[in-house]
């Protein structure tokens, strides 16, 4: 695969449901696509060798903060995107990086929004969702690093720009799959937390749920998009809750 001027990267693990649709997406944009596998078993890699995707293994984690950096190396091009396997491009946004990819160079990289979209079905606009601009469009020659922390940000020189066209994310497919999820991030946050020396209390777990919930629901008008909207403002509230009780936990039950 020689060098393009676009290329997509997605990192992915167990994701054979989703990984098609996702691989499609992105050659809507470009026929430089690259797969980061990070410990597949089921048949991930193989779709997307089936689909022309260059494939590469990567250690297995948790996140995939810890494998960015390795991914933007591997991917042969002087812009790269970077999608996750429940994320699509549309053709609009398509359209969108190929016209700013063509100007002399302005911008090293650009924030681009997600419609995050619950269960296939349901576009939260409200309640923090939108437009959740993340950096994931990125010129190689300007990019410094990727720091492992989950939920990090890259670090890349030169000025930053914002595209108009959003990532389409389907997220929260189910509330099995949402709690199975919610175990494994937030005990990452509150081994994080609890490294930082944070506390928590039984006061903590009240002012946490309430807050997240005030905030979700009543401050960024969560109830404006209905039923799903106040079910996944309750589930942040949860969500935040979780992370001190393991907090918690880890400090009754560190040695002494």
């Amino acid at each position: 695969m020689g060098k393009s001027v676009i290329g997509v990267v997605i990192t992915a693990k167990n994701e054979e449901l989703q990984i098609g649709e996702c691989i499609t997406s992105a050659k809507l944009l470009t026929d430089t696509v690259v797969l980061i596998d990070t410990g597949s078993t089921d048949e991930t890699k193989a779709i997307a060798e089936k689909m022309g995707v260059m494939v590469f293994d990567f250690p297995n984690h948790q996140y995939v903060e810890p494998s960015r950096k390795f991914a933007i190396e591997k991917t042969p091009a002087d812009w790269i995107l970077i999608l996750d396997a429940d994320e699509h491009i549309t053709k609009e946004l398509s359209d969108e990086i190929k016209k700013v990819t063509s100007y002399k160079l302005q911008a090293t990289s650009y924030k681009i929004p997600r419609k995050n979209i619950f269960g296939e079905t349901k576009w939260l606009k409200h309640g923090g969702w939108w437009p959740d601009a993340q950096i994931r469009l990125i010129h190689k020659s300007s990019f410094v690093d990727w720091p492992k922390q989950i939920h990090s940000t890259p670090q890349v020189q030169g000025a930053q720009g914002t595209l108009n066209q959003p990532l389409l994310h389907y997220f929260h497919g189910d509330f099995e799959s949402m709690v199975e999820k919610t175990v494994v991030y937030e005990q990452i946050e509150a081994q994080l937390l609890f490294e930082g020396k944070k506390s928590a209390s039984s006061i903590t777990f009240f002012r946490k749920f309430l807050g997240e919930l005030m905030r979700r629901l009543i401050i960024k008008r969560g109830f404006m998009d209905g039923q799903i909207g106040i079910m996944e403002s309750v589930y942040q509230a949860f969500s935040k809750t979780t992370t001190y009780l393991f907090l918690y936990e880890k400090k009754i039950h560190r040695p002494l």
